[in-house]
């Protein structure tokens, strides 16, 4: 799976504490075998963001991205349940 990185998930990322970036490392390589693992709670947003999807960093944390064809998504921003608003 290829992933890309959009410049507002760079930032954000950039901020994060260094455990929520440990972590974030961890579920991204499990994300790459399997978008849909059980341990990454993944999960279609609704409303305004339709056309994203998310998944669990830890309790907290989540990053949200979209599928780009086949074998390729871009991760468009991480952070708490407040990116949601600032997205």
């Amino acid at each position: 799976m290829k992933i890309f990185y959009s410049s507002e998930f760079s930032r954000r990322y950039k901020r994060l504490p260094e455990r929520i970036k440990d972590l974030a490392k961890e579920k991204e390589k499990i994300f790459r075998e399997d978008p849909f693992d059980q341990r990454l709670k993944t999960y279609k947003l609704k409303g305004r963001y339709s056309n994203f999807w998310a998944f669990s960093v830890d309790f907290g944390y989540r990053i949200i991205f979209k599928f780009h064809g086949d074998n390729a998504v871009r991760f468009y921003a991480v952070g708490d349940h407040s990116i949601y608003k600032n997205f």
